[in-house]
């Protein structure tokens, strides 16, 4: 009877196994839809009101996408002067949401399609480098900052996706010297550049691959003028209708932002390591069957040494208790560890092999840690998700060096479900966690709604991210930061996990809303920044997460409610 359940449990495993080598692609889209179903409900948080706000504008005026105002900082300000980011995935959205409607779940199904052209994208480009394409995808797709940022509806996914099928077109056209591929890449690398300002980097990578390969100047060459062209249409388009030409408004903001920052270069090149490790983490445990215990000491060393020489440099975590405290540290080692995984791992591969598909992956990783660490205004696992394409490709490419230096067969699927599994459950539960923040801010306003909103009085609010933007649909405003607006009964919410805050002398109630209680992505009371380390210097943290507060101020004339139960 056992033998019998063996037997069937095998030929069951046998059988998918078989399923999704004859169907790998279907396998991968379905994948990604299985993984990124849970988070359809997430609440929108971070920047994503930023665009969908830009995506309503469209809707109503498509030739002027910033023509609004808003109080992003504090005070209202146009919102061409708060964004940063160029405006095609809020054309998709404003698209998206003509269709399917502008709730939650409508958008985040709209964002399922770019995260599942990213991974089929990742997939068809790694059958040119690897005889492993399909672990090269599910490495991709089982990544921290990829689970993550799928679950947004910010524009970082949708770039990477015209980036990876920029590359595929690019790659192909070189190979077959067809210039209508060549010109496709060009378009689709103007798309990413118009989506997020990152994907003009495309225009060097794909010129040195280029260049690898032909070793000659020839009309292949002439494909990417086409991205060069849409940024300086945008460039003159949003200098005749805002006056300022964004492109190099978001260059002068990333310098100006960093210096008021104050972080030293040696920090900011730690804390890129230590996010490269942890929004990479598939590296960290594939690690085993890459290197030898030899190797992974010395690369744990230098860790440890990058750690070290900059570890006073790091923000003073005082008010945490001396445990805490050291916890945090030995989270930034072992992340760093990772980091430095990650970067052996490409540097290794060029080394090895130098031909133009190392080239072009090695680049594709040493220039996002480049712009991550020196040029970006923070170091965040946004910036650190375009090279999770090219890390999954190395991972399957060291597989096969590795089998090939040995004479012997790379490792079977069986054999890499537990490094795959272990990623892909730490991407889940980093995702899960965000999505709890999500729901917690969503919560906390409709809390506040219900005791302070009912009046004729006006409920102000600090904060910004999800926290304003569900105030505001619950009918809050935006505080000036001048006391000369409040009326007598009038209230101000004050979240203390946001940004841009200034708290009053005024009496106030605290609120606190169960969260994320053992792992969280953006709380400094952990060290936590998965979106810019002005959170925390870890892009996910492990450790006894806070409960999330807000303080609630009254005006002079208004008696104070009891607290509130709280999200519980």
């Amino acid at each position: 009877m056992v033998e019998s359940r063996i037997v069937s449990s095998g030929t069951l495993l046998g059988g998918i196994q078989g399923w999704v080598e004859a169907h790998p692609r279907w396998t991968l889209a379905l994948a990604v839809v299985v993984l990124l179903a849970p988070f359809l409900a997430k609440p929108f948080n971070m920047d994503d009101p930023l665009f969908i706000w830009t995506a309503r504008q469209i809707q109503a005026h498509p030739l002027n996408p910033y023509g609004f105002m808003l109080n992003w900082y504090g005070t209202d300000a146009p919102m061409w002067n708060v964004t940063q980011n160029p405006p095609l995935a809020c054309y998709y959205m404003a698209a998206a949401g003509s269709v399917l409607g502008w709730d939650e779940i409508a958008l985040h199904t709209a964002f399922l399609l770019p995260a599942i052209a990213v991974v089929l994208g990742t997939y068809r480009l790694a059958r040119r480098f690897c005889e492993r394409p399909l672990l090269a995808a599910l490495a991709t797709l089982f990544t921290p900052v990829f689970l993550v940022s799928s679950t947004t509806v910010m524009c970082d996914v949708l770039m990477l996706a015209f980036w990876v099928w920029a590359v595929v077109w690019w790659v192909e056209g070189i190979e077959r010297d067809d210039f209508w591929l060549l010109a496709g890449a060009g378009v689709l690398a103007a798309l990413a550049s118009v989506t997020k300002y990152f994907g003009v980097c495309l225009v060097p990578l794909l010129a040195v691959y280029g260049w690898v390969n032909k070793r000659r100047v020839g009309l292949w060459m002439t494909s990417l003028i086409i991205p060069a062209l849409a940024l300086c249409a945008y460039q003159w388009a949003t200098r005749t209708l805002y006056h300022h030409a964004l492109v190099s408004d978001a260059v002068h903001y990333s310098g100006e932002i960093k210096g008021m920052m104050g972080g030293t270069q040696a920090v900011a090149i730690l804390n890129t390591f230590t996010f490269a490790g942890g929004c990479l983490a598939c590296v960290v445990f594939f690690a085993p069957w890459f290197w030898t215990p030899r190797a992974l000491s010395v690369m744990a060393a230098v860790a440890g040494m990058l750690f070290f020489s900059q570890g006073a440099l790091l923000k003073d975590y005082g008010w945490m208790t001396r445990p805490a405290h050291l916890w945090l540290e030995a989270q930034i080692i072992f992340w760093t560890f990772g980091g430095v995984l990650v970067a052996v791992l490409a540097a290794e591969d060029w080394w090895r092999q130098r031909n133009p598909g190392a080239w072009l992956l090695g680049l594709w990783v040493a220039g996002t840690f480049i712009f991550t660490g020196f040029f970006n205004w923070t170091v965040n696992g946004r910036s650190l998700l375009p090279m999770a394409p090219a890390v999954g490709i190395l991972l399957a490419r060291r597989f096969q060096t590795q089998a090939a230096r040995k004479k012997a067969a790379s490792p079977g699927l069986n054999r890499l479900l537990i490094p795959l599994g272990a990623s892909a459950a730490l991407s889940f539960l980093v995702a899960q966690a965000d999505y709890l923040l999500a729901s917690t801010v969503q919560d906390s306003a409709l809390e506040l709604r219900e005791q302070y909103g009912q009046g004729a009085q006006t409920m102000w609010f600090e904060g910004h991210w999800g926290f304003q933007y569900y105030m505001e649909a619950l009918g809050g405003r935006a505080y000036p930061m001048d006391p000369s607006v409040l009326q007598p009964g009038d209230t101000v919410s004050v979240p203390h996990n946001n940004s841009n805050l200034k708290y009053l002398n005024l009496p106030f109630v605290n609120y606190k809303f169960e969260g994320p209680e053992y792992l969280a992505c953006m709380n400094l009371n952990v060290g936590a920044g998965f979106y810019s380390t002005v959170g925390g210097p870890l892009p996910f943290a492990f450790g006894r997460v806070p409960a999330e507060r807000v303080m609630v101020y009254q005006a002079s004339g208004q008696t104070a409610p009891p607290p509130g139960p709280g999200k519980k």
